[in-house]
This record gives C-alpha cells, structure tokens and sequence, in this order.
C-alpha cells in the first residue's frame, strides 16, 4: 500500500493511494496516520480493504508528512562512502547517530524556510523507515520486522549551524521544514529490495546527487539493530539513513541554497518531492 496524509496543515486525512494513482480517503477506516496505525494489526486491515470501495478524492490536494505523532526523529550520518569522502570525513566504523527535532517534519512540497542567519543551506536525499512496532536491542536479523515501511526524506541542514557552531549537529538539522517526508510511505510489500533503490536529487533543475541505497556503509537493517541498543524505537519513529554523495558542502567552490532555489528529489518507488526556499 502506498498511504498518505492529504490536506491543509493541522487538517490532514489518511488516504491511500490505489495501483491507478487515484488518491482515496481512509477517514471511515483509521483516524489518522500515527504509529497506533502504522502496527501489524492496522497495516493488515487496512491492506483487506478494496480500494475501490474507498471514496476517491478529486483534484491535487495538499501532502503532508505520512505519518503524525511520532515520539523522535532518528538521523544516520554520512553512511555512503563517497559522501564522507566530498565533506573530508573518515569513513565511520559504526553509524553516527543524530536527532532532528520533531517539529521539522514537514509535507513532501511543502516550503523549506532559510533560517535567519543561514549562510549554508543544504540539501540530502535520503531513505527513511518508519518503525511498526517497538523495536528494542533487536538484531540485525529480525529488524526489519519492526518497519512499517519507507518513504523519502530530505534531510535539510544549515552547514554552518551543524559544523561551525558549537555542540551538535541537532541545532544545524532541526529548524522548521528541515524535514520533509513522503509523499507516501510504502508498506515493505511495495518495495522488493530496500538496498538496491535508485535515488536523485536537483536543485533548480540541475542535477546534484545520483546515488542507489545499494552504497550505504550500514544497511538499512544494521542503522535500526543499532539505534534500538541506544534507545527504544516506538511505533511512528522515523529514521531517515543518510545520503549519497552531491551535496553542497562536497561541490568546489562550496554551494548551498537561496530563497526563491527550487529543490526536487525522488527515490524508486517511494515518489517525488518539491520544494523551494523561502525566508524565515
């Protein structure tokens, strides 16, 4: 299934898209897309549903983020390779864990604020699970059987608040809008093989990242085992697992985002996102 939250902000509905692409309403069915909805039990009612039985929504209504509620939103750090090569990073030997605050969670189109004072705004592809059922000190094995599915994110970050500044990388991460998600989440059935996706990001129609999960230094399955020794992942937490190589801070002469630059991004099988930047 490919499930959504379509409408205005503060006001969205679940929805699910049908294999036509028509965007169908959930409301009689799930309240809304938390992680309550996102458990074995849910996923399996949800999926006894026909699709052609659900109400179809006409026109091109808003997408937000595919999921609401969440208790954290989990980042993996430089875990492709070329990636840490193009920032001058040695190549982690474990996966460097990171928080984005929830409040950045934002619709897949929805506009990217520059913060005030940015002076590096960046972009990154990434693949993101969104966890089903509450996954602690689980193994490599079994941890994909904690995932509801996957979705895109755009890991948005200010490169002068994360590196330049003091402390975390938290602060250059979790501004508003620094966390756009979806359109859909596709439930694992949907996707055959996680680690063999195609991945690519533009900005202003200009292509700046081409990548394939298939390079990730920790699979997908490794980041959730090891997040889940540090802290428990409960249903609806997202962990969105780094990026290809292509980002601003990697181009010479360094390049990074303005208001009014349009950023487009996609993984196979998971859509497409839109934004452009606007001022704080």
């Amino acid at each position: 299934m490919k499930l959504v939250r379509y409408g205005e902000k503060g006001a969205e509905k679940p929805g699910l898209i049908d294999k036509s692409g028509q965007l169908r309403d959930l409301s009689a069915h799930v309240k809304d897309l938390t992680g309550e909805a996102y458990s074995p039990e849910s996923l399996k009612k949800l999926a006894g549903l026909d699709p052609a039985s659900l109400p179809a929504v006409s026109g091109k209504p808003r997408f937000g983020a595919p999921v609401t509620g969440i208790s954290k939103f989990v980042a993996i750090g430089l875990n492709y390779s070329d990636h840490a090569k193009e920032t001058g990073a040695d190549i982690p030997s474990e996966p460097i864990i990171f928080m984005k605050a929830n409040t950045s969670l934002s619709g897949p189109n929805d506009a990217v604020e520059k913060p005030r004072g940015s002076t590096k705004l960046d972009w990154e592809v990434e693949i993101a699970a969104i966890i089903g059922t509450r996954a602690k000190y689980v193994s490599e094995a079994d941890a994909l059987n904690h995932v509801a599915g996957y979705c895109v994110c755009n890991d948005v970050s200010e490169r002068a608040f994360q590196i330049e500044r003091l402390g975390q990388w938290t602060k250059g991460k979790s501004h508003d809008t620094f966390g756009p998600l979806g359109p859909w989440l596709a439930t694992k059935d949907e996707i055959k093989d996680v680690q063999n996706l195609s991945m690519w990001l533009d900005v202003n129609g200009q292509r700046r990242q081409t990548g394939s999960t298939k390079t990730m230094i920790f699979s997908m399955a490794k980041c959730i085992s090891y997040v889940s020794q540090f802290m428990t992942l409960l249903p609806g937490d997202v962990i969105t697992t780094g990026t290809p190589p292509g980002v601003g801070l990697g181009m010479k002469p360094p390049t990074f985002l303005n208001v009014g630059d349009v950023v487009t991004l996609g993984i196979e099988g998971l859509g497409e996102q839109r934004q452009e930047i606007v001022a704080a």
